[in-house]
């Protein structure tokens, strides 16, 4: 939602140059920013599960506008420094916020396929920011990039307070076909419609929820302690929250120095970058949208954990095609191209899966617990493989091996996502079982 990375990837070269900062200082930048987020992210969740969840978004846009007015503003690296935090705060907003009304306003069946359309328009932001934003700041200044962020942010809040309705909570907020949302004193209360293929096959199999985390009250206002204590005892949950902090701490680390490290790899200026870049985002994109549709399909064929192995699967292709693309010269765009999708298509799948397994009245907290994770991850990323870069290569031409270096060692926590993937399909039906029978006595 946010393509505030993007823009300090864009403008990393301006960065360096007008503010003289080092690899580690550039990824210090993004660090502060998710660092401020993953803090910020607990109390939203739990507004989420309480508030008007189109109001809350659209408040934090405003507020994210004018962090990114005052980040343009800066004359020093420590100014710039300083606005991260107030960018972070707002940007925590997305995580829970998107989860719970995306859970809302479409049926299990179809959130897979979804969450590609919705992580696809994400990375179209960030391709907007590298190529707009990159070459803005070519022709004129980094902080022109800012600026227009800022002027779009506003088109977004006009956006979101004039076409986006409020749902109701528990999956039954579905459009009308008059573009208005259902009766919400009729439908108040109610469970998701979990009559998918999946829980058609977990009845057929006679797949038993389990007693233990069974819930028999309404987790409304169950208090934030005692809410992350449950989604911890979800054994998919926890799986699927680690996998998705690993993958997320490479791709920081990649969207940090992906741009620098392939203009030093190969001699390109900044704007000479943007032509391999936008092919690889387009390979990026195409990912994103498969990712989502693979898994239904597998699902709808009988394949029940099919939105853990097939983000399984993703993980430990993307680590192979990413070891000959950084080691080679002449033909790596290709590597990079495949690479990049199957590292895209694991999300869509593995944020359908945390719906699935986590009953509806704790979708916001789930979220902002494993969005915390996620950011804690991303924070410490930037300032890893800027830190191995500055340690393994110093200046010059020798900066691109420290980043290839540092590339290569950041590829083994993806074979290990995949281990920890393939390890957790076991316990996903019983645990989406175990969802769907919590639910059963709010249903009307």
């Amino acid at each position: 939602m946010y393509p505030t990375s993007s823009i300090n990837v864009a403008v990393a070269v301006e960065l360096k140059e007008s503010l003289r900062i080092t690899n580690t200082e550039l990824g210090s930048l993004t660090a502060v920013s998710s660092a401020s987020a993953a803090l910020a992210v607990i109390p939203v969740g739990v507004l989420t599960d309480r508030v008007r969840r189109v109001r809350l978004l659209a408040a934090s846009v405003v507020l994210w506008v004018l962090a990114m007015l005052a980040g343009g503003l800066a004359d020093s690296y420590q100014w710039l420094l300083l606005s991260r935090p107030a960018l972070g705060t707002v940007s925590a907003t997305a995580g829970p916020t998107l989860s719970s009304l995306i859970g809302d306003f479409f049926p299990p069946g179809e959130r897979a396929r979804v969450y590609g359309f919705i992580l696809s328009g994400e990375m179209l932001g960030v391709g907007f920011g590298l190529l707009v934003g990159g070459n803005l700041a070519h022709l004129l200044s980094w902080r022109a990039a800012f600026y227009l962020l800022a002027l779009f942010g506003i088109l977004l809040v006009i956006v979101i307070t004039r076409k986006l309705p409020e749902p109701t909570r528990g999956g039954q907020g579905r459009l009308r076909p008059d573009g208005h949302p259902p009766d919400a004193e009729r439908d108040a209360g109610t469970a998701p419609n979990r009559s998918d293929a999946v829980h058609f096959a977990l009845r057929d199999r006679g797949v038993e929820p389990n007693p233990v985390l069974m819930l028999r009250r309404d987790p409304t206002r169950m208090p934030m302690w005692e809410a992350a204590l449950y989604v911890l005892r979800i054994r998919t949950n926890v799986v699927l929250i680690a996998a998705s902090a690993v993958g997320y701490f490479f791709f920081a680390g990649l969207r940090g120095f992906g741009v620098l490290f392939v203009a030093r790899q190969y001699g390109l200026t900044a704007a000479a970058v943007t032509g391999p870049a936008l092919l690889v985002g387009f390979g990026a994109l195409a990912g994103v949208l498969s990712g989502g549709r693979i898994a239904d399909h597998l699902i709808r064929r009988g394949r029940l954990s099919a939105r853990v192995i097939v983000p399984a699967v993703a993980y430990l292709t993307t680590a192979v095609f990413f070891v000959p693309a950084l080691l080679t010269t002449s033909t790596a765009l290709p590597f990079f191209l495949v690479a990049a999708g199957c590292l895209a298509a694991a999300n869509p799948p593995l944020d359908a899966a945390r719906l699935d397994v986590v009953h509806f009245r704790l979708w916001g907290r789930a979220e902002s617990i494993r969005t915390f994770l996620r950011m804690g991850a991303e924070a410490v990323a930037p300032v890893t493989f800027g830190f191995l870069a500055d340690v393994l290569g110093s200046g010059g031409a020798t900066s691109a091996r420290g980043l290839q270096y540092t590339f290569l060692i950041m590829l083994a926590p993806l074979v290990a996502n995949a281990i920890i993937l393939l390890h957790g399909r076991h316990s996903y039906p019983r645990d989406v079982a175990t969802a769907a029978a919590s639910e059963k006595p709010r249903v009307r």
